[in-house]
């Protein structure tokens, strides 16, 4: 078996990697049968020298690989045709954007292997850089705050070596008693509660962050059913929910009347209800001054999330009562941070702990004949076909007018 770390060719450029060197290395200690070669890169976190000193062999041509691992999407002229490919394909919700490169990958017959359909046997996603995604949001919301109100003034995130650093500049934060509701519970929700944690920020019940006032900053962790209820008035069900949510509506606006700040670190399935609402927004007793959207579903279910900002211009103001973009320190402003690619922000460890996850969950499949079905159930296509656990991305691959995507 021949692995390929392959050069990451997505512009903006990602720097991040499945395998550190030290991963790579531990790779081959543990299955000595494995081929392994990284594909030279100027942009990597991890530089080709510090592969090639630990004895990994570093080429200018993968092609002789069987297995290769990236980020992003592939570019569709750098495919290769009849190889397994792990990365990010931003295809599995029919992103119309990427509906080309799902044709490319099924025309060259590629088995395609998205590292978000990677998932246990009750498809629980096994990997990610969702923790990440957390940790650099919640720090980018707090550091929002400090702009939009001239308090303080953190570096920009991508300028720090680490989250070490990262928590050392927000323990020098004196925040006012602002409360701050943290929506999801997943890698992404408990990455930013940690940040917040590290900041020695209290966590309150629903209830008392509701009703009480605090001579401190406090927040709340609050799940889907916190913040939704059912149409009809019936007792809600978590289960029901994810089901039926349709059937549901945002009780979100009990949030918006006490908090100050909003990290919105929850998944967003399709047909949920709107969670942030532009009425809620334009509320006279809405409280909220920034909204940092980790999640970052544009024109979803957060109302003022209406473009992704960037690592370069990540934040922006949302007035409310038009609907639109204006500058940050407008008075009526809301301050919106928005950034779709947060982990990039911190490329090292989120590279060290996505390459952990990946050894722990996927690479024994490689040499156990595939006995827990990770490698199945992740397989997108094969052999120029969709899987059948993928088949209902059959008309937005031949584009006619999309179904609905399961949940």
């Amino acid at each position: 078996m021949k692995f390929g770390i392959i050069k990451e060719r997505k512009n903006p450029p990602d720097r991040r990697v499945v395998f550190t060197p030290e991963e790579l290395v531990r790779l081959k200690q543990e299955h000595p049968e494995a081929e392994i070669k990284v594909e030279s890169s100027d942009i990597r976190i991890f530089t080709d020298d510090q592969y090639s000193e630990l004895g990994i062999e570093v080429v200018s041509d993968v092609s002789d690989c069987d297995v290769l691992f990236g980020v992003k999407e592939v570019p569709i002229y750098a495919l290769i045709p009849n190889k397994k490919y792990f990365f990010f394909s931003h295809t599995i919700k029919k992103q119309v954007h990427n509906r080309e490169l799902l044709r490319a990958i099924l025309e060259k017959k590629i088995d395609l292997y998205d590292h978000e359909t990677i998932v246990d046997e009750n498809f629980k996603r096994l990997i990610g850089f969702g923790r990440y995604a957390g940790i650099v949001g919640a720090y980018n919301g707090i550091r929002a705050f400090g702009i939009k109100f001239e308090l303080f003034n953190l570096p920009k995130a991508e300028t720090l070596s680490g989250k070490d650093a990262l928590i050392e500049r927000l323990r020098r934060v004196v925040l006012p008693p602002v409360k701050i509701v943290l929506t999801g519970e997943g890698k992404v929700g408990n990455g930013a509660k940690e940040i917040l944690q590290a900041m020695k920020i209290k966590e309150v019940s629903v209830e008392n962050f509701l009703t009480k006032i605090y001579s401190e900053p406090v927040f709340v962790q609050i799940d889907v059913l916190d913040y939704n209820k059912r149409i009809d008035g019936k007792p809600s069900d978590k289960e029901n929910f994810y089901h039926h949510p349709t059937e549901y509506t945002s009780d979100f606006e009990r949030f918006t009347k006490v908090s100050d700040i909003f990290m919105a670190g929850h998944f967003y399935g399709n047909d949920a209800p709107v969670i942030l609402s532009r009425e809620m927004l334009r509320a006279n007793d809405c409280k909220i001054k920034v909204v940092a959207d980790i999640s970052c579903d544009t024109n979803g279910p957060i109302a003022c999330t209406i473009k992704a900002s960037t690592i370069a211009e990540p934040i922006f103001g949302y007035l409310p009562s038009e609907d639109k973009e204006v500058d940050v320190f407008h008075p009526a402003a809301i301050v919106v941070m928005s950034i779709d690619n947060l982990p990039c922000e911190l490329p090292k460890d989120a590279s060290e702990g996505f390459g952990e996850m990946f050894m722990k969950h996927v690479v024994p499949a490689f040499f156990n004949g595939d006995k827990d079905g990770i490698l199945q159930r992740a397989k997108i296509t094969e052999n120029g076909q969709l899987t059948d656990r993928f088949k209902y991305l059959q008309d937005y691959v031949d584009d006619h007018k999309f179904e609905s995507v399961p949940h």
